[in-house]
């Protein structure tokens, strides 16, 4: 007995160190209102651990310089940790080549990279794109813009009661007019995760190329682009504890270099006369400019912080934590949960009888708890569930058991004003 009891103990997970990862991120300790901070407001942005904040005051102290077009010193250090930054982004998502990895601001600039070059040279008068019923408004007017454009039609794959995509669905809206499918991968309005490699497979058998917003998916499960084969894959730094106002867009190597520069001017040339422009190779094609250079060298140390962690035990970790909410959150009378899908991601949103979230959202502030209210750049999901808005709680690899029971005692304080 005593054997087998060790060696189920050697097998068990190792336990996630929430209290040594919450050490990592100093703002954790500012007081809001005379309280203790209870960020709930993850899927918004997330907050920075040291070694990213360490990252960005190093630059401007000892490295700050332009990139690629210098040969003294500090222009070949920035360069070199720029372009180390995405060498660590292509081992993260698994790509296979570097050049696949393309710099943007972020998911919005990803998708509108895609809409702007592949989408129209490929999309026609008549053709169709395929999107779902739970996109946010980054994956949904891009497509717009680019069907009233060209004389196209948007479809939209619908989801069920507890916020699923109904798959049967989508595979039949699939047809020979279908140029492309653009889907999240996780909901930032339901936390649904979708079934991804599934759904791809269903557009690849009916030759539909795929772009995925992944924005709310790679701060929460690992990433491999190669084993899910999208066609295109983007996402922001903000949301993995990475600085604001730089991206991702991977795409497939030979998708990007057919495609057509998403911009004009330096860097993305290799030469140019009034006769006429050589544009630079794949991926600085598509990186016009200056680019941001500090952040983007942040965002380097922030994948290196999430390289570092054990993916097993946080993913058990959040989903415990996520579990508990939703079951802490549904005790309460009044309050009901939008978005029961069976495979969740990090969001709780919901609504209480008789109170707007707004008002629900300030006096959580009150309480020095920050969660977002309003719609979420999701209007349609809204429409969806006849509702005008939601409380949305979200959730972070420092986030506790206590922090949402403090939640919990606000909502009954919220309640009690209420009634």
């Amino acid at each position: 007995m005593a054997v087998t009891a060790a060696i189920e103990t050697k097998q068990l997970p190792k336990a996630f160190d929430v209290d040594a990862v919450r050490s990592e991120f100093p703002i954790l300790e500012t007081p809001v209102r005379g309280k203790r901070l209870v960020y709930l407001d993850n899927a918004a942005t997330t907050q920075k651990p040291r070694v990213v904040i360490a990252a960005l005051r190093r630059y401007y102290e000892e490295e700050n310089a332009n990139i690629h077009r210098g040969v003294h010193y500090l222009s070949e250090r920035a360069t070199d940790l720029y372009e180390k930054t995405r060498e660590q982004i292509r081992r993260f998502i698994g790509a296979g080549d570097a050049r696949e990895v393309v710099f943007v601001r972020g998911t919005t600039e990803g998708i509108n990279l895609v809409a702007a070059t592949f989408g129209r040279a490929n999309v026609r008068a008549g053709d169709e794109v395929l999107i779902t019923a739970m996109e946010h408004h980054s994956n949904i007017v891009p497509w717009q813009m680019l069907c009233e454009q060209v004389g196209a039609k948007l479809k939209v794959a619908p989801i069920n009661d507890a916020g699923e995509l109904l798959v049967d669905e989508l595979s039949n809206l699939l047809n020979a007019k279908t140029k492309l499918l653009a889907i999240t991968h996780v909901s930032n309005a339901l936390g649904t995760v979708n079934p991804m490699k599934d759904v791809i497979a269903v557009a690849h058998s009916a030759g539909v190329p795929v772009v995925v917003d992944g924005a709310q998916a790679i701060p929460h499960q690992r990433i491999d682009v190669r084993e899910l084969d999208c066609d295109f894959y983007t996402f922001s730094s903000h949301k993995m504890y990475g600085p604001t106002g730089i991206g991702v867009l991977y795409g497939k190597l030979d998708l990007l270099n057919a495609m057509p520069p998403y911009q004009g001017g330096g860097d993305m040339i290799k030469s140019v006369t009034f006769e006429g422009t050589i544009f630079n190779d794949i991926p600085y094609k598509f990186e016009a400019g200056t680019p941001n250079i500090a952040d983007g060298i942040a965002f380097g140390a922030a994948v290196e912080y999430l390289s570092s962690l054990d993916w097993q035990a946080l993913s058990i970790y959040e989903h415990g934590l996520l579990q508990y909410a939703t079951e802490r959150v549904k005790e309460i009378d009044g309050v009901r949960i939008i978005g029961t899908a069976r495979e969740k991601a990090g969001v709780l949103s919901f609504v209480m009888e008789g109170v707007h979230p707004h008002d629900i959202g300030t006096i959580l502030d009150q309480e020095g708890i920050a969660v977002r209210t309003g719609h979420h750049c999701a209007q349609p999901v809204m429409q969806r569930f006849g509702i005008p808005a939601t409380v949305r709680a979200s959730f972070g690899l420092y986030n506790t058991r206590e922090e949402v029971d403090a939640l919990v005692k606000s909502l009954q304080k919220v309640k009690e004003i209420f009634n």
